[in-house]
């Protein structure tokens, strides 16, 4: 049996999850965390944090941008779905608005980093990197939004919270 993919990686929903379930505080500590341990503590174990790798050399990764998006996105998403009771709609309203903070600050930084070539040597070009970092994998990200929000408000009951 074939599993269908996405195409994407479930980092971001891990973030919307975060947000969603624990909090503003908890989501934003959480990718602070996620982002210490893949830029320094790459060299001492050698473990790929991130999806290509991990190293202060990561910085200069095109990808980098939707790294640091996490923690606000975290933060916001984390901000909304806690300001009302728990539904569906403010659950999914808010992981979007997460997945709006992610792909901005990738494209912001995605687009300052090949203005000023901070980029590692990179055979793509600016519009090839857009498409490949949010425009192809916007689909696969919206599916993960839905699962997010339905995910969460079921453990959200499930918690009494």
């Amino acid at each position: 049996m074939a599993i269908l993919s996405l195409g994407v990686s479930f980092q971001v929903g891990a973030v919307l999850l975060t947000g969603c379930v624990g909090g503003k505080n908890a989501a934003a500590l959480s990718q602070i965390a996620y982002l210490v341990l893949g830029l320094a503590l790459f060299r001492v174990f050698e473990f790929p944090v991130f999806t290509q790798g991990g190293g202060l050399s990561y910085v200069r990764e095109p990808g980098f941008g939707y790294l640091i998006g996490f923690v606000p996105a975290g933060w916001v998403c984390g901000y909304l779905a806690f300001r009302n009771p728990p539904k569906l709609e403010t659950l999914a309203l808010s992981s979007l608005s997460g997945l709006g903070i992610i792909h901005g600050l990738g494209i912001i930084y995605l687009t300052l980093a090949s203005l000023l070539g901070w980029l590692q040597t990179v055979s793509a070009s600016y519009w090839e990197l857009l498409l490949g970092y949010s425009i192809l994998p916007m689909p696969g990200h919206l599916v993960v939004v839905c699962a997010v929000a339905v995910l969460s408000l079921v453990l959200r009951q499930l918690l009494f919270y």
